[in-house]
């Protein structure tokens, strides 16, 4: 398997989301299925994966150096962009998506295409809210905030405990690993798990299946080729919800 080039891109808009979250649109599509991501080279920082939120978007929360340093370009400022890498949701005919915080990014594709059935979205507050009116035109979208200043008080998971799963072919998820491991115990309880496509976020380095940072035990399987969406039943007997890794490959628990 051999490197893929990054291409250049101008920034040609930035939309403050939150006030920790803005999408970032650059000045060429990119063909792909939602639930793909893309490696960002911020020029003389880092190369960092992040999930398309459209052809010509990504939509990036502040959390480290790397997204710090995006945070302070604006429009005219190149990127390079590799990618779409990795696979991407497989939708049916009726979808529930759920999201937690920045996870909304790669769901959001489903949604504006008109795939997604029910869209459960949830965050901390309701200032953290990501997308939440553009999904309510597109979308059944039922909002919880964990401070229960907008829709149901507490977390995502009381929501799709009100929801008939049988009612959905396909079950979409992306967010926080905790929030994730915690819907699909849910959903095995209720013999859904083979239903359920997970999209995890684990560190990454060569983002193509070289290097080797982002496996997951027992099965080796790699977040960047083999995911980043996995069927829940594949992850059931899995390293997910328990550890992830670190940039030195050190274990350290969700």
């Amino acid at each position: 398997m051999h490197e893929i080039p990054s291409r250049p891109v101008a920034i040609t808009r930035v939309v403050a989301e939150t006030p920790s979250i803005r999408t970032f649109f650059f000045s060429e599509p990119f063909p792909f299925q939602a639930g793909q991501f893309v490696m960002v080279w911020i020029p003389g920082v880092d190369e960092v994966p992040m999930a398309l939120s459209s052809a010509n978007s990504i939509t990036v929360q502040k959390v480290g150096d790397a997204t710090e340093a995006l945070f302070s370009l604006g429009e005219g400022d190149l990127l390079g962009i590799k990618g779409p890498l990795g696979n991407g949701f497989s939708p049916g005919k009726r979808v529930l998506a759920i999201a937690g915080g920045i996870g909304a990014a790669p769901l959001l594709p489903l949604a504006a295409a008109g795939q997604a059935t029910t869209f459960l979205l949830g965050a901390r507050t309701a200032e953290e809210l990501v997308f939440a009116g553009t999904l309510a035109g597109c979308t059944d979208c039922r909002v919880a905030t964990d401070d229960g200043s907008r829709g149901y008080h507490g977390f995502v998971t009381g929501l799709l405990a009100g929801l008939d799963l049988s009612a959905y072919d396909s079950i979409c998820v992306c967010g926080p690993e905790g929030m994730m491991n915690a819907v699909l115990r849910m959903l095995d309880a209720a013999g859904a798990a083979a239903r359920g496509q997970f999209s995890l976020h684990r560190y990454m380095k060569c983002g193509i299946g070289l290097c080797g940072s982002c496996c997951i035990d027992p099965a080796g399987l790699c977040v960047c080729r083999d995911g980043p969406v996995f069927s829940g039943s594949a992850l059931l007997e899995s390293e997910f919800g328990s550890y992830s890794r670190d940039a030195s490959g050190r274990k350290k628990k969700i």
